[in-house]
């Protein structure tokens, strides 16, 4: 074979690659390769094609509904209709006085007339002043465990998320006040026991934060929101206003037991003098107290010169004869919250105690007998209080009936209504488990009956 003197192994090496080359061969790669070659030197267009548009008369047009296009039929003409505001757009208030006509009145008004002269009624006698004396411990909570909720008494009263209330002074009847975030005043005769007995009023614009009947005449039901403060006064059936203000209004609270003046919160932290006899709808006086933000205000039961105010994490004690807009400097601090008060309150018969709700979990009672510049912490209480952006922050209250026990929400489960002594002991605790089902943020305690009520953030109220 011309190879004799190559060894076994390159013979064989050789072998390989003859019977590679024939089998490689028999493929014609080479045709492929020189396809593929032609291929990669042909030159590209530098850009991409872009396919023929079609005409517009080869496309069908797409049906569209002539109800959605909001296009009235051709041959039958509908009647003009007013644009209605969606679920959260509500025809703004103006400003001055407002007449008290529900929300809901259709035609027939019996029923707010009812209501309004039932409020008239009960607000002309005057309470019983027997047996005003703070009761025991044991009695008291006897009468805690005597309150109960029944299906009856849980009512849809406004339509969103209750951010204030306030219960009428009367013995004969039950009278609750409720306000939402979206400036809705609700009114609910609860002792009428009929689906009549409640009805929505428009007062405000924006989330009603703060309400009291007047200590004096509960015929008034103050009411404010960010930005005024109104009476509504149902002698006359209209929600007058007090003060209007650039700045949003946080809290109110009488300096007098007349109710002619008040003092008022801001959220940006400053404080503001108001007095109903003015014609105007000014503040009397803006005092900058160094807040950053003020959530609440409350005047002393006895001593009607000083008030509390709870911002962030500030909680101070201020004497109102001597403020002054700039400079001012507080009698007392309440020391020792880490994160944001939500709310400071005076105990209701002497003043010496005061109750915090503070975001670090926390309920705070101070010893404010003395008001020294610095008071410390009584009692402290470990309590969740983290609501959440869709529930009112909680307000823990005194309840008016007795100087040691406060009232405050509860995140716990099964949902219930806390009662707690100033020494942090859990007195009580209000629940149903068939009634009761949602977090109270807002309560409010009747200051002479054993009647308690509490709102959620559906604007449903529960009367225990």
């Amino acid at each position: 074979d011309g190879h004799s003197h190559l060894s076994a192994y390159e013979r064989k090496r050789l072998k390989n690659i003859t019977e590679n080359a024939k089998f490689f061969a028999a493929l014609k790669l080479h045709k492929v390769s020189a396809r593929l070659n032609q291929i990669a030197t042909k030159t590209q267009p530098h850009g991409t094609k872009r396919p023929r548009p079609k005409k517009v008369e080869d496309e069908t047009a797409p049906r569209r509904s002539m109800r959605l296009l909001r296009v009235e039929p051709s041959e039958i003409p509908a009647p003009e209709t007013p644009a209605q505001p969606g679920p959260e757009e509500y025809p703004q208030v103006p400003a001055g006085p407002v007449p008290m006509v529900p929300e809901d009145q259709m035609g027939d008004s019996k029923w707010t007339e009812a209501l309004l002269s039932t409020w008239m009624r009960i607000s002309e006698l005057k309470a019983d002043d027997a047996d005003r004396g703070t009761p025991d411990m044991e009695r008291y909570r006897e009468g805690l465990s005597s309150m109960v909720l029944s299906e009856e008494n849980v009512r849809k009263v406004v339509k969103s998320r209750v951010c204030s209330m306030a219960i009428h002074p009367s013995e004969s009847t039950i009278l609750v006040a409720a306000g939402d975030k979206w400036g809705h005043v609700g009114l609910w005769n609860v002792s009428c026991g009929s689906e009549e007995g409640a009805h929505i009023f428009i007062p405000h614009n924006l989330q009603v934060s703060c309400m009291h009947f007047s200590p004096c005449n509960p015929a008034h039901l103050l009411s404010l929101s960010n930005d005024t403060l109104r009476c509504g006064d149902v002698t006359r059936a209209v929600f007058d206003e007090i003060c209007r203000s650039e700045e949003s209004f946080s809290s109110f609270d009488f300096l007098e037991d007349s109710a002619s003046t008040a003092i008022v919160g801001h959220w940006d932290g400053d404080v503001a003098v108001v007095d109903r006899r003015t014609p105007r709808t000014s503040s009397e006086l803006s005092a900058d107290i160094g807040f950053r933000k003020t959530r609440t205000v409350h005047v002393h039961p006895m001593n009607k010169q000083y008030f509390l105010a709870a911002g962030l994490v500030d909680v101070c004690i201020f004497d109102v004869r001597y403020l002054k807009p700039k400079g001012n400097k507080p009698v007392s601090s309440l020391t020792g919250h880490t994160k944001s008060v939500a709310s400071a309150y005076f105990s209701p018969g002497t003043g010496n105690r005061v109750v915090t709700v503070c975001a670090d979990d926390r309920l705070r009672v101070y010893d404010t007998t003395s008001l020294s510049s610095t008071i410390t912490v009584l009692s402290s209480i470990r309590h969740n209080s983290n609501t959440g952006r869709w529930l009112t922050r909680f307000r823990a209250i005194w309840d008016p009936k007795q100087e040691h026990c406060f009232v405050v929400g509860s995140m716990a489960q099964p949902r219930q209504i806390n009662v707690f002594q100033d020494t942090g002991k859990l007195l009580h605790s209000f629940h149903n488990l068939d009634c009761l089902s949602s977090v109270c943020s807002i309560n409010v305690v009747h200051p002479s009956q054993n009647i308690l009520v509490g709102g959620n953030s559906s604007g449903r109220l529960h009367v225990f």
